[in-house]
């Protein structure tokens, strides 16, 4: 479908949705203590709760505002479970995870409207399926591909020979340049740069000259890309994000990065050219990864940590210093510029005291 179809008219957003907590219950498999025909339409913060909301316990250090919420159902470890008080109980392994689970179930997706705005220019071998939404000032280039599902925002240049598949979502003003491969459900925030050039430049005599990024990227399903990411395309081979992956705002990805499936990076990161991270890692914000590194499945890394070389085993990984008041940060930077003369006393010293041990 490639023709001017406007969407049909629009679809008020479902916002909220009345559901009971049995319903609740059979949709994630927790197991319900209390009403079963009880309903519920919100989520909310045990101390904001009120009647009609489900909450949730996943820190001890917050079980005492049990005594004082007033949400209708919390959602808790079984090993939580109390005696007493007035709400429903819904126990889960993971209750964060089950909250979020609530969470969408009561406040669905606004369902897409499948058409093409008046203003979006869609190039004529450009195919896009009848099931998918194009918003306003939407440019879909020659030999570009939308699946079914799809919502493109307003303002989104898919670029040339770029393919999008089933129930995509790219956010208003971002930008999914030429050769990109989307999988399936694949959510992209606004802002975000999807495929523009690696930074690779060769040093002459007396100039640069720029290496042509001649690979592509590919996202695959699952993959939520934040809000003023940018993933730049290989140079020669692909830059690519496994299925599942979840990263922040702010994130900068580089030419031939590999990022492994369900890894999740927070914003500020900065991952530097043909660096391969593991599955399941968990990067804190403002990191900093330097090139052709490997990153083995499993590492944390903590916020503002700087990885200089590879790491082989899984762990916790932290670096930088944390801040303390101004006078003792002052102190301290000037003693760490006496390490090295510490050092070479200390060695000194050590051998003066073999010698006179020898004699």
């Amino acid at each position: 479908m490639n023709s001017k179809t406007p969407p049909s008219d629009p679809v008020p957003s479902p916002g909220p949705r009345q559901l009971t907590l049995g319903e609740l219950a059979s949709a994630t498999g927790m197991d319900l203590d209390g009403g079963a025909e009880t309903a519920v339409d919100r989520v909310a913060s045990l101390l904001e709760a009120g009647p009609g909301a489900v909450s949730f316990l996943a820190n001890t250090r917050y079980r005492r505002q049990l005594a004082q919420t007033r949400a209708t159902a919390v959602i808790l470890h079984p090993s939580e479970a109390v005696e007493g008080y007035p709400f429903c109980m819904l126990y889960s392994r993971n209750p964060y995870f089950d909250f979020a689970r609530v969470a969408r179930l009561l406040n669905p997706l606004p369902a897409v409207q499948p058409g093409i705005a008046s203003s979006a220019v869609v190039a004529a071998d450009a195919r896009v399926d009848a099931a998918a939404e194009i918003g306003e000032g939407v440019v879909v280039q020659s030999g570009a591909a939308i699946g079914p599902g799809c919502r493109i925002g307003p303002g989104v240049v898919i670029g040339s020979d770029a393919r999008l598949g089933a129930d995509c979502r790219v956010e208003a003003n971002a930008a999914i340049l030429a050769g990109v491969r989307l999988g399936d459900r694949v959510h992209v925030q606004a802002g975000a740069v999807i495929g523009s050039d690696g930074f690779g430049f060769a040093r002459g005599e007396h100039h640069w000259e720029a290496v042509p990024q001649l690979g592509a990227v590919i996202i695959e399903d699952d993959v939520c890309i934040g809000a003023n990411t940018t993933v730049d395309r290989g140079s020669q081979g692909d830059t690519v994000i496994e299925q599942g992956c979840k990263l922040d705002n702010l994130v900068q990805v580089a030419h031939n990065v590999r990022i492994g499936a369900h890894t999740v990076i927070a914003a500020n990161t900065g991952i530097s050219g043909s660096t391969v991270i593991g599955s399941c890692c968990t990067i804190g914000g403002a990191v900093g990864i330097a090139g052709h590194l490997e990153i083995a499945a499993g590492t944390t890394l903590t916020g503002m940590a700087m990885v200089t070389g590879s790491i082989t085993e899984p762990g916790i990984y932290s670096s930088g210093v944390p801040a303390s008041p101004n006078r003792e940060w002052r102190r301290n930077a000037v003693r760490f510029g006496q390490l090295e003369g510490l050092v070479r006393r200390v060695e000194q010293l050590e051998k003066t005291l073999g010698a006179g041990d020898k004699e």
